[in-house]
This record gives C-alpha cells, sequence and structure tokens, in this order.
C-alpha cells in the first residue's frame, strides 16, 4: 500500500497545528514564570545598585504594583476553578431542582425521591457501608504493615510489594478480582476463591451475585489498593518519632503493646487522621470498582455509579443531579475537619 501524502496532507496539519500550539502554551508558561520575574529582578537589583552608587535613599517596593503582579499569577487558577468547579456546581445545583428534561422547575422533589425511592435508599446503605468500612479496615491494615515491616530485612521491597496495588488502576484491580470471585459451574474452577472452597471440600458460589456479601467482597477491592497508601504514609510518620522517646520508654522497661499504644500511636495521630480523611474521600467519590465489577447490579450500587446511571443511562438529568448535589454536600464536613485539623497543627 503506497503512502498518498495528499490524502494524508490534513492529518499532518492538525498535528503541526498541535506542536504550534504546544510550543505557545509551553513558551507562555515559561516566559510567565520565568523571564518576565527574572525581568522584575534584573530591574530592580539595578535600581539598587544606582541608588548605592550615587548615595542617593533605596527605592521602597511598590505594594500596589506587586498586588497588581500577585494578581496576574493568580488569575489562570482563578478562571481555572471558575470554569472546571464552581460553574458547573452551580449548573448542577440549579439541574437538581428542575425535571429529567431540565425544563420545568420541581423544587426539591428530586431530593425527596432520594430518600422515598427503594433502590435509592439501598444505594444510600451501600454507601454508608462503604464510608464506614473501607478508611477503618484500610487504615488498621496499612497500620499494621508499618509496624511489622519497620526496620526489618527487606523493608524496602516488602514495602514495594504492599505498596504496588495502589500503582494499579481502580478498573485493573478490579479485573483482578474479578477472575479472584470468577464461578465456572462444576469442576475445576478458574476462581481463586472457588478452587480454595473446592479444594477444602464446599460448593463454588457466585460470590457477586449474592448480597450484602457482594458489596463486603468489592470493599475488599478497595482495602487492597488503599492499604499501601496507608501504610507508606504511616510508616514515615513511624520513622520520625523522636529516638530519643523511643530509648526513653525502653529504659522504662514497656512491652512492646505499651510502646505501641502510649508511643507510636499518640505521636502518629496527625498522620493518622490524614490517612483516614483521605481515604474517606476516595470511598465517597468510588465508581470504578462497582462499575467494573458488577455494574451495580445485585444490591450493589453506589452514590457515584448511582449518579452516572441516572444522569446518563436513564436521562434522568434532575435526579442524576440530585444525586451529585448529595455527594458534595456528604464530602464538605470531611473537608472541613481537615482544614480545621491542619490549621491546628500549624497553630501548636
Amino acid at each position: 500500500m503506497e503512502f498518498d501524502f495528499a490524502e494524508e496532507q490534513p492529518k499532518f496539519l492538525m498535528l503541526m497545528y498541535g506542536l504550534i500550539a504546544f510550543v505557545a502554551v509551553v513558551g507562555g508558561l515559561l516566559l510567565l514564570l520565568d523571564v518576565v520575574p527574572a525581568w522584575f529582578a534584573r530591574r530592580r537589583e539595578a535600581q539598587l545598585v544606582a541608588a548605592s552608587a550615587s548615595g542617593a535613599p533605596l527605592p521602597r517596593r511598590k505594594k500596589p504594583r506587586e498586588g497588581l503582579f500577585a494578581l496576574f499569577f493568580l488569575l489562570p487558577t482563578v478562571l481555572l476553578l471558575l470554569i472546571g468547579l464552581v460553574v458547573p456546581a452551580i449548573r448542577t445545583v440549579l439541574l437538581s431542582l428542575m425535571d429529567a428534561e431540565s425544563d420545568n422547575w420541581v423544587g426539591l422533589a428530586n431530593y425527596s425521591w432520594l430518600f422515598s425511592e427503594d433502590s435509592i435508599v439501598r444505594v444510600l446503605i451501600n454507601t454508608l457501608v462503604w464510608v464506614l468500612l473501607v478508611p477503618l479496615v484500610a487504615t488498621s491494615f496499612g497500620l499494621i504493615y508499618a509496624v511489622l515491616v519497620d526496620r526489618v530485612r527487606f523493608e524496602a521491597f516488602a514495602k514495594s510489594l504492599i505498596f504496588l496495588p495502589m500503582a494499579i488502576s481502580f478498573v485493573g484491580a478490579s479485573i483482578i478480582w474479578k477472575f479472584v470471585y470468577a464461578y465456572r459451574g462444576e469442576g475445576d474452577q478458574i476462581g481463586l476463591l472457588n478452587q480454595i472452597v473446592v479444594s477444602l471440600g464446599g460448593e463454588p458460589k457466585q460470590w457477586l451475585l449474592e448480597s450484602p456479601l457482594n458489596t463486603l467482597l468489592l470493599i475488599v477491592i478497595m482495602v487492597w489498593i488503599q492499604a499501601g497508601f496507608a501504610m507508606v504514609v504511616l510508616s514515615a510518620a513511624i520513622k520520625a518519632i523522636p529516638a530519643d522517646i523511643v530509648e526513653a520508654a525502653r529504659l522504662d522497661g514497656v512491652t512492646s503493646w505499651q510502646m505501641f499504644r502510649r508511643i507510636t500511636l499518640p505521636s502518629i495521630r496527625p498522620a493518622l487522621i490524614v490517612v483516614v480523611v483521605t481515604i474517606t474521600i476516595a470511598t465517597l467519590k468510588v465508581f470504578d470498582i462497582v462499575r467494573t465489577s458488577t455494574n451495580g447490579n445485585y444490591d450493589t450500587s453506589v452514590i457515584a455509579n448511582e449518579m452516572y446511571n441516572q444522569a446518563f443511562r436513564y436521562g434522568q438529568n434532575g435526579q442524576g443531579s440530585a444525586l451529585a448535589v448529595f455527594l458534595f454536600i456528604l464530602v464538605i464536613p470531611v473537608v472541613i475537619y481537615q482544614i480545621r485539623n491542619l490549621r491546628q497543627q500549624r497553630e501548636g
């Protein structure tokens, strides 16, 4: 097959335009973040040298101009926040007060539907179970890993293995665990869990079809992923405990449990809070695991998955937006708590 340049010319032009745009954007950023500040710095230095040589008083900085200069740098960030966060949030709130076609106002009817529809109540309960279990279990496993692996032989290798699931996407992890839960009638099983059950004399099951067990099995996937994150953060916090405190405790003859309860836990409390809050927010937004594993069927759906279904599969824009707003409301207290906690740590 011969290459026809004339036929492929539009693609080459598009590629060239893309390269030009890339160079323009990168060059513009470099100009803003490097060249312009350097020019102002050189100008200021020249003024100081000239004033020093002439014996004149040193020129004072003009604060209003500096304020405008700072605003100039903040403007792109503010615009991106407005376009990507504030405006969509306001639009979603407005859509949640309208009907499925976004033509007529229905007030709070969509929010009333959230708590009156049995299937949606099941979704809210599932989300609550996820939020209660995942941060607690993942943080606990991460803490256990961090304590057991700390300062042992092959520590780096062990931590790499434990952290490895964090390098896998939620979709990839879900596919891996679907093979673990896989079911193949009678006889040899391809699923690890069913093969273990059969080898122990039990009967294979379709694990992801049995409610509420299937929700717990999906939670296992999230815990498997997030435990590595918890382990890394908490391990760093444990290593940051001052050595003199540890030595003093050992000289006092404390046991390993007393060391953990009275020294380790109080010392890593800020890190524990960060881990729990981070995993909680990630759990509230969980979508990929449910979507890939069960598609939200068999009573496994959560808010993010149901929001997608209502808005994009069923064409219910109002109800989907109401779920999005409700999810946003659930995240706000967690974020506020984290901000207050960080502020207290700085003041302390």
